[in-house]
């Protein structure tokens, strides 16, 4: 029996593979284009519209999971509070690649928007275990915990969204990983929908990477920094694995990294932390002289690196994981000094 529902999980994830590459085909024959302009990394029109086709394969696979899976799945409330909440997302960030408003503002109350409707349908943090402190009960802080998260993660992934196959090739490995660890861990929900979003970013992978013929764009990026987010949430609180809230962040630690070391280089040397700009780390190293195939391969390589790291945690003890993350932080750290003091050299750290 394990063996065959085995067999039937392989085979819905490749017909989800194949509806996304599909999806993602038509797409390309759509006009939303992404033009290039100083802050760009391409320079020419690229179609802007693969994110559509990551949405509507996975909620087709989202579909199917709640009309036909079993009991074991996370209660239909909380399946429901999800879907809402990341269509929403997909909303309002397809409206801002068709160019209905760029108003950083906006984005944000609608990111914030989503979150809260995630919060009240009860995807929400509870409890928090803390190196000595221990396991303890969040209480009302679970709430802005819960929504600071969705919307920084949901950010975070649609700024490191800048090269060639960098974001969702980056994307498939941590769902590869989490669903690995979810599934180790006795999981009976959230492993489905870690291979439901794998299946449907690697449809568009294939049209990203190695050299990009269309980009996910705001859709894309937003909604799976939005999913994963989520995903973690519902990974801790209500799968029956109750995932680590660590693991998440570790898996995606190179991307928590570069966003708030860039942001907070910017503010204190005066720059404006809302304006588009190039100056993230992967940007500089691509403007350094390191290609898109080399600069997304070398992320892709620290995710896998850090979802290694996420093996070895979930075996030790919940007062020691912390420490886990010690040798991803040196590394970032050597690596960002290593980058500035470069692009520093190259007058390249002036952009605003």
């Amino acid at each position: 029996m394990a063996a065959l529902a085995l067999a039937n999980h392989l085979l819905f994830g490749v017909l989800l593979f194949g509806v996304s590459a599909a999806l993602t085909w038509c797409m390309l024959s759509l006009k939303i284009m992404s033009m290039p302009n100083r802050r760009s990394s391409h320079d020419q029109p690229v179609p802007n519209s693969g994110g559509v086709a990551i949405v509507l394969t996975f909620f087709v696979g989202y579909s199917v999971i709640y009309c036909f899976a079993d009991k074991a799945l996370i209660g239909s409330n909380h399946m429901i509070g999800f879907a809402v909440a990341a269509f929403g997302v997909a909303a309002i960030s397809l409206a801002d690649d068709l160019g209905h408003f760029r108003s950083f503002r906006i984005k944000l109350a609608a990111q914030f928007s989503a979150a809260l409707v995630l919060v009240a349908f009860g995807i929400v943090f509870r409890t928090m275990s803390l190196p000595i402190l221990g396991s303890f009960e969040l209480g009302w802080w679970g709430y802005p915990m819960t929504v600071f998260w969705i919307v920084a993660m949901t950010n975070i992934f649609n700024f490191m969204d800048g090269l060639d196959g960098l974001a969702g090739g980056c994307g498939v490995i941590v769902a590869i990983f989490f669903g690995v660890v979810t599934a180790l861990e006795g999981s009976h929900s959230v492993y489905i929908l870690c291979y439901v979003l794998l299946a449907s970013v690697l449809g568009f992978l294939i049209f990203n990477f190695p050299t990009a013929r269309i980009f996910m764009g705001d859709v894309g990026s937003q909604f799976l920094g939005f999913g994963f987010a989520a995903i973690a949430v519902i990974a801790a609180e209500f799968d029956t694995s109750r995932t680590s809230l660590l693991i998440m962040p570790l898996l995606f630690f190179h991307f928590i990294f570069d966003t708030t070391f860039t942001y907070f280089r910017r503010l204190f040397a005066g720059q404006n932390v809302t304006q588009a700009h190039r100056a993230h780390l992967y940007q500089l190293m691509h403007q350094l002289g390191a290609s898109h195939l080399r600069v997304s391969v070398f992320h892709f390589t620290v995710t896998v690196a850090q979802g290694i790291g996420a093996l070895v945690l979930i075996e030790m003890d919940t007062q020691y994981r912390i420490v886990v993350f010690a040798p991803y932080v040196v590394f970032q750290v050597v690596y960002a000094v290593v980058v500035c003091r470069m692009s520093s050299a190259r007058g390249l750290l002036n952009d605003s």
